[in-house]
């Protein structure tokens, strides 16, 4: 008797989780037969708007649908303003899960010839000072672990010569250490810049070669990697397992970020190789978003209807 009612649990389990998503694609991706990652947000796709007011924000992105966060840098400092406990609190009584943060790996400088961001008022937006990795990484991790969230993710470093990729790798593997003492994962996030030659190297591939792959996972960013002409699927295959996170991004054919669904990338073939690349939780990110609740709403529709189809 046990065992049947066992089995029946299991199997209703089954039949709803296939109602929606593609059971094929996401069996076994997490911890847990047939467990599935909810949608996920990725923060910076209301920077600025979110400071506003976030409490109030954090509401509309859960009533939209959104289950996962992934929290990036704020004008208010810290996490929005708040302490990582604090933060950890307000998501989890919104009913969503605080899945990762975004940290830089160096000192910020803007790129050459770019134009600090400004806010509404058309004025320059003020951001306080960030810690880094290289200068910060134990005191970052440690205080990731105290929200308890499940990954620290580097979310750019240094690597516009071969010496700055060195150097990036060797913060990369202190900071993956680090991470595991403090019972935390740590992964590493992509741009398109990754995949230039530079000094004769592509810096992705030393990136994914010469960090310890137990102690830094890769979050991919699959827009960015499209864009350079790259493909996740062929990544997966070569790294198989490597690729905990992803930020689920869509462009249109002149190159700007639009909502998933709305641009020209193939995502749901990506989707459908999820289980080999090892995807534990997915985010929609929309740089720049020009109506950023509409947006996300509209990715969020997009990309459960893909993923159901």
């Amino acid at each position: 008797m046990h065992n049947r009612r066992k089995f029946l649990q299991q199997a209703s389990a089954i039949a709803m989780g296939g109602m929606l998503l593609k059971q094929s694609s996401f069996a076994g991706i997490l911890p847990g037969a047939n467990a599935m990652p909810g949608v996920g947000l990725q923060l910076f796709t209301l920077f600025g708007v979110l400071d506003e007011d976030v409490t109030g924000g954090l509401k509309k992105i859960a009533d939209t649908g959104y289950t996962e966060i992934e929290s990036a840098f704020s004008k208010k400092g810290g996490y929005y303003g708040m302490s990582a406990k604090e933060f950890a609190s307000t998501v989890k009584n919104m009913g969503m899960n605080w899945r990762s943060h975004h940290v830089l790996g160096a000192p910020f400088k803007l790129p050459a010839g770019a134009k600090p961001p400004v806010g509404a008022d058309g004025k320059p937006i003020s951001i306080p000072p960030m810690k880094n990795l290289r200068d910060n990484y134990q005191e970052l991790v440690d205080s990731a672990a105290e929200g308890g969230v499940n990954y620290l993710v580097c979310a750019n470093t240094p690597i516009g010569t071969l010496d700055e990729i060195k150097a990036s790798i060797e913060v990369l593997n202190k900071t993956g250490e680090a991470a595991k003492k403090a019972g935390i994962l740590f992964a590493y996030h992509n741009h398109d810049a990754e995949f230039r030659t530079v000094e004769g190297v592509v810096p992705y591939d030393l990136i994914l070669s010469q960090t310890d792959k137990n102690l830094v996972k890769m979050e991919l960013d699959l827009g960015w990697t499209l864009k350079a002409g790259k493909d996740p699927v062929e990544l997966f295959r070569k790294n198989p397992g490597r690729f905990h996170l992803w930020h689920v991004k869509d462009m249109d054919a002149a190159g700007n970020i639009v909502e998933v669904g709305k641009g020209g990338f193939n995502l749901k073939r990506i989707f459908d190789n999820a289980k080999e690349s090892g995807m534990h939780h997915f985010f929609v990110e929309q740089d720049g978003a020009p109506k950023p609740f509409e947006n996300i709403a509209t990715s969020y529709s997009n990309i459960r209807k893909m993923l159901k189809a």
